[in-house]
C-alpha cells in the first residue's frame, strides 16, 4: 500500500464494462491509488497499442512504493477481472478482447510520458527488475521487457540513442 494517495488516470478500451470500471477503481484505491477512470475514444490509429487498461500515474512512486510482487498482483488482478466479465462467469465482456491475455496493461508516467507495458506471463525477474528501473534512462519509450535478453527495454531510444 502507498503511503499518501497517488493521483491516477485509467484510460479503459470501450469493452470493458461499468462494473468493471468500478471494480477496478476500488482495487486501486485499496493500494492507495486514487484512479479518475474514462473511456478511450472508439477509433484508434494504427499505430496506437492494442491495451485495454491503461493506466496513467507518477509512475516512480507507484513502482516503488508498491514493490515487484504487488505490481505483479496488479496486473494478475486487472486480467483476472477483466476475463471474469461483468457477472464474474468466465463469459469476458462480450464485445471484444477485453480479457484476453493479448492485450496489456499500460502504465504511462504520467510526469515523464513514458508507457510501460505489462504484458501476459511476464517472469518474476522482470517485475523485480521494473520497481529498481530508472525510468529517467529512458526518453521515448515505450518500455517492453525482452524475455531473451532478460531486461526492459525501448527500441526506439536504443534506435535514436
Amino acid at each position: 500500500m502507498i503511503g499518501n494517495s497517488l493521483p491516477a488516470e485509467l484510460l479503459l478500451d470501450r469493452d470493458v464494462t461499468d462494473a468493471q470500471k468500478d471494480q477496478l477503481v476500488s482495487m486501486l484505491g485499496d493500494l492507495g491509488v486514487r484512479a479518475d477512470a474514462r473511456r478511450a475514444l472508439a477509433h484508434r490509429g494504427p499505430a496506437e497499442l492494442g491495451w485495454v487498461v491503461l493506466l496513467a500515474l507518477p509512475l516512480h512512486s507507484f513502482l516503488s512504493g508498491l514493490g515487484a510482487e504487488a505490481v505483479k498482483d496488479v496486473y494478475t488482478g486487472v486480467k483476472s477481472l477483466l476475463r471474469r466479465g461483468p457477472r464474474g462467469d468466465g463469459a469476458g465482456s462480450g464485445g471484444g478482447d477485453a480479457g484476453e491475455d493479448g492485450a496489456p496493461l499500460v502504465l504511462h508516467d504520467s510526469v515523464s510520458g513514458l508507457r510501460v507495458v505489462l504484458e501476459a506471463d511476464l517472469p518474476a525477474e522482470a517485475y523485480r527488475q521494473l520497481v529498481a528501473l530508472d525510468l529517467t534512462a529512458y526518453r521515448i519509450g515505450p518500455l517492453h521487457y525482452d524475455r531473451h535478453r532478460g531486461t526492459w527495454r525501448s527500441e526506439l531510444d536504443e534506435a535514436t540513442g
